[in-house]
């Protein structure tokens, strides 16, 4: 089916095409229901599943049979009667009154376009956190998501003296992958404190009895016969001049310097908020995951009528729950729509046990990979908003000048403003001005994000509005 936005309401847009976004899309297509995915990746499978369905530039032993099991999700979805539109990047979701359909705007081959949907799913999946620490924005320094895509997308995996820095368990993935290409690792150092074992012990049970557990033994047992593994990690600078050279790390009270080409760097993920915010939906922070997740009803609803989250932008649980999040999104928008089946009262008690099942050993997890405060918080002179290049001394002193928000820091300092649109700095400028000002990061707040929520040309918003499309995108 060809796209145009002179076609009728869809019944439901979905936004990402990873787990959560193709089970839904696909389930929801069954049932009849009149459906577009837009993906700003070439091809479905998000970040987990990326390049599943193409043909293989890594070899198969090397990502693993949790990376391939993707490929039954994207041959699912392409053989429904989706619409699936890839490398579209949708910047905006809106909706100006309950009794309209949204608007759901999108850029693809340099082009702006505007659908509408009777509903929408938000799927964008996570981010990984910000990890600002001193020299971080050198040439040379990148985050270890960042690598793994590039692994799975191209095959390409780094050259030279390679670390592998932070806390959770991508750290242990990617380095278990490298290996397996035959990437001598220099160091992994691991940044979880010490005291999150104990954190984490009540938890235990619930993950000794999950999968989590007999996978993530495998993976460390993998590293450990292969990598130079330094725990309790408690201070990293990266340096070089115009390219980083060397990084200094300390570990028990030790400091320890090591000449490298390559970090990499990763302190777990977080959602991705924006698209949910700027459409209205709202937010709350979850202080045991330390990020804002949006406040969900029944069915995965958000508090705008219409609009459903699921997957990693409502909360980490991972590729599985996040699967099975989107089939339990797809059967309350049939519901919403008035496209019921008589077994679907059973489907669902099925569909939330097989939620709770994957997501067993999670609290565990969040305990144990909380990052310590000084790699979340650093030091005034890091930098942490990328894009203005403003530090995180800045940001205290501007809460000391009177600021008492992210959103008042954009009129002393611009921190948000820039292409990333707080995506890298949002939690750090929250987390600084709630400990500077003695506030939770709930009473601080996130940046008030607004449409459009990734970069598009005003030629295109231009051409928009010259051809009568819509007459507020705003």
């Amino acid at each position: 089916m060809m796209l145009s936005p002179a076609n009728p309401v869809f019944d439901l847009v979905v936004v990402g095409a990873g787990p959560a976004g193709m089970a839904a899309a696909a389930d929801a297509a069954d049932r009849g229901l009149s459906v577009a995915v837009f993906d700003e990746n070439p091809a479905p499978g998000g970040q987990i599943y990326r390049n599943v369905g193409a043909p293989q530039t890594a070899d198969r032993g090397i990502l693993g049979p949790d990376y391939f099991y993707g490929s039954k999700l994207v041959e699912t979805v392409l053989a429904s009667k989706a619409s699936i539109v890839s490398g579209a990047t949708v910047w905006m979701v809106q909706r100006d009154d309950e009794k309209d359909p949204f608007s759901v705007g999108i850029m693809r081959a340099g082009a702006a376009e505007i659908y509408a949907a009777t509903t929408v799913l938000i799927a964008t999946g996570a981010l990984e956190r910000p990890f600002p620490i001193k020299g971080w924005t050198l040439p040379g320094v990148m985050t270890a998501g960042a690598a793994q895509t590039m692994l799975k997308a191209s095959g390409v995996v780094p050259e030279g003296r390679t670390v592998l820095a932070g806390t959770g368990p991508l750290l242990y993935l990617l380095a278990a992958q490298f290996a397996r290409a035959g990437v001598p690792l220099t160091a992994v150092l691991d940044t979880t404190p010490h005291v999150n074992w104990l954190k984490a012990l009540p938890h235990a049970f619930g993950f000794l009895a999950s999968a989590y557990f007999r996978k993530g033994l495998s993976l460390l047992g993998e590293v450990r016969r292969s990598t130079r593994i330094v725990r309790n990690v408690d201070a990293l600078e990266a340096e070089g001049d115009g390219q980083l050279g060397a990084l200094t790390f300390r570990a028990g009270g030790r400091t320890e310097r090591l000449e490298i080409d390559t970090l990499l760097l990763h302190q777990g993920v977080v959602p991705q908020v924006n698209l949910a915010m700027a459409a209205g939906a709202a937010h709350v922070w979850n202080e045991q995951r330390l990020e804002f997740e949006p406040r969900l009803g029944a069915g995965l609803r958000s508090s705008v009528k219409g609009l459903f989250i699921a997957g990693d932008s409502s909360g980490i649980g991972g590729a599985l729950a996040a699967e099975t999040m989107g089939r339990i999104a797809a059967l309350h928008i049939a519901a919403d729509l008035d496209r019921p089946r008589s077994s679907d009262k059973d489907r669902a008690k099925d569909l939330e046990k097989t939620l709770a099942r994957v997501l067993r050993g999670r609290r565990f997890i969040d305990a144990l990979y909380r990052p310590q405060d000084g790699f979340r918080m650093p030091a005034d002179d890091v930098v942490i908003c990328r894009c203005e290049e403003v530090t995180a001394g800045a940001v205290r002193a501007a809460a000391a000048r009177g600021a008492q928000g992210p959103n008042q820091t954009k009129t002393f300092l611009r921190t948000g403003m820039g292409p990333c649109q707080g995506r890298l700095c949002g939690l750090t400028v929250t987390e600084l001005m709630a400990t500077q000002l003695e506030k939770t990061p709930d009473e601080i707040g996130h940046f008030h994000i607004r449409n459009p929520v990734k970069p598009i040309t005003l030629g295109a918003l231009a051409a928009l509005k010259g051809e009568g499309e819509t007459t507020r995108l705003f």
